[in-house]
């Protein structure tokens, strides 16, 4: 059959293609640990994310292809409304919830954006539109998770909220499509939309400011590094 590629993804942009029902992308070394992971949370009665078939003989992992729409950078209007953000928390609740019976131990994860804190539900780390399915402006999936790892689920919440919010200076997100927003209030629907409680929402502060200091310090080591 004849490979598409498909659009989306930062870190193997261009590598990922459809072939009939299934996806292609490169593996890593953690890609074992994330199928058991996927199939685990679809068990729980998950069904926001991508169903593992396995890993091909050039060392592709192959994924069933989920219908719907990928929004990419610049990112189109619809894709931005708060309706696409509460269904985007509420996504991600569901994820945590089906993987509170899964046990990370034993298993090797990708640590680049994990929790510092540590934790025990392995999480996404990287819920960003281009990573989130959508039919009729809403998100029924989850792609991408090379980034899973255990940490706290907050953490996740407050990655979600850094990409979809944004948590970020109007002229870097403009640079991707991004329009001003009344940011204290897109938050405040992410802790809605996800369920935090009064605590939860206290702690959801504190965990953007680990994020947010994990990502300059990973930019000043990239600056190093260049």
């Amino acid at each position: 059959m004849t490979e598409q590629q498909l659009d989306g993804g930062i870190a193997n942009a261009g590598q990922i293609v459809r072939v009939g029902p299934h996806v292609l992308r490169p593996s890593s070394p953690h890609s074992g640990s994330i199928h058991t992971f996927l199939q685990a949370v679809r068990s729980a009665g998950f069904r926001g994310a991508p169903i593992p078939v396995g890993i091909d003989e050039d060392g592709r992992e192959r994924l069933v292809f989920i219908d719907g729409e990928v929004p990419v950078a610049p990112y189109p209007d619809w894709s931005q409304s708060d309706t696409a953000l509460a269904s985007i928390a509420r996504l991600l609740r569901g994820l945590h919830d089906a993987a509170r019976r899964f046990d990370p131990q034993g298993f090797t994860w990708n640590d680049s954006l994990a929790d510092p804190a540590g934790g025990t539900l392995v999480c996404h780390n990287d819920v960003e539109p281009s990573n989130v399915v959508f039919r009729d402006g809403i998100a029924v999936a989850l792609l991408d998770f090379e980034f899973a790892a255990p940490g706290r689920a907050v953490y996740d919440v407050a990655q979600l909220a850094r990409l979809c919010v944004p948590i970020e200076d109007d002229f870097d997100q403009a640079r991707i499509g991004w329009l001003p927003a009344d940011r204290p209030a897109r938050l405040r629907l992410v802790a809605d939309a996800y369920g935090l409680d009064r605590d939860g929402r206290a702690e959801l502060l504190t965990a953007m400011n680990d994020a947010l200091a994990r990502i300059e310090a990973a930019a000043r080591r990239s600056d190093r590094c260049g």
